[in-house]
């Protein structure tokens, strides 16, 4: 693991288009051996549990290796439980007292017909610019944006701790483990820590089919809320929801 600065940094991820955000920051999280240090819990959320090896896992888990803390939720948020999980990410931000916070998310190509996806940045505060353009991330212009993402924005533009997502150009209905090969090393360079992507990219076949059941119940969350925004009178799906 390499690192050069002591800045406390959070990484989440949570299911979302692809499942890019699962994929990258569990491989984060395995690749460095990170400790679970605590968890996460939401009223809103059904009672779940997972069982790994024998061990009982909560829905959404805290992990830490250094001063990189990551946040990860097997469950996808609804819309109505999307803010209460931004705020649960702040008032940990806060407490351990996080410099920045980093989160990786899936977004439906832009151009189909060019055979290489890209990724796109989109920061709250200034501080991340010099990041982006450092590591040649083009930066996101324009577009709409609801959900978990959303909410995790907006929470943190009005706070002190920036935040910066990485969307990376996926496919949106399907596990999408090459798109989380591109972020995983995107997501790396920011954090200055050496991350061999060789494991995953052996494995995407199988993660593809031992996610699918998770991409199922993403689907539908995502599913709900393009319903809800019907509802209410949107014009069009955004090319960006979660």
């Amino acid at each position: 693991m390499t690192q050069t600065n002591n800045e406390n940094l959070l990484v989440v991820g949570f299911p979302s288009n692809g499942l890019v955000g699962t994929f990258t920051t569990s491989y984060l999280i395995r690749h460095l051996k990170m400790e679970q240090v605590g968890e996460i819990d939401l009223e809103d959320l059904p009672p779940t549990l997972f069982v790994e090896n024998g061990t009982i896992l909560p829905p959404i888990r805290i992990y830490k290796k250094g001063n990189i803390f990551a946040i990860i939720s097997d469950l996808p948020m609804d819309p109505y439980t999307a803010n209460d999980f931004a705020a649960a990410i702040l008032d940990y931000g806060k407490k351990e007292k996080i410099q920045k916070l980093i989160f990786v998310s899936g977004m439906e190509r832009v151009n189909k017909q060019s055979g290489e996806k890209k990724i796109y940045g989109l920061a709250t505060h200034r501080v991340f610019e010099e990041k982006l353009s450092q590591h040649n991330i083009q930066k996101f212009v324009a577009g709409s944006i609801f959900g978990t993402d959303a909410a995790i924005l907006s929470t943190f533009r009005k706070s002190d701790i920036p935040a910066l997502v990485l969307y990376t150009e996926c496919h949106p209905f399907f596990p999408d483990p090459e798109a989380a090969v591109l972020a995983a090393s995107s997501l790396a360079k920011i954090l200055n820590v050496e991350m061999d992507t060789t494991e995953i990219r052996k494995r995407m076949e199988h993660l593809r089919i031992q996610y699918r059941n998770l991409m199922d119940e993403t689907m539908k969350t995502l599913q709900q809320l393009k319903s809800q925004q019907q509802t209410q009178g949107a014009q069009k799906t955004p090319q960006i929801y979660r």
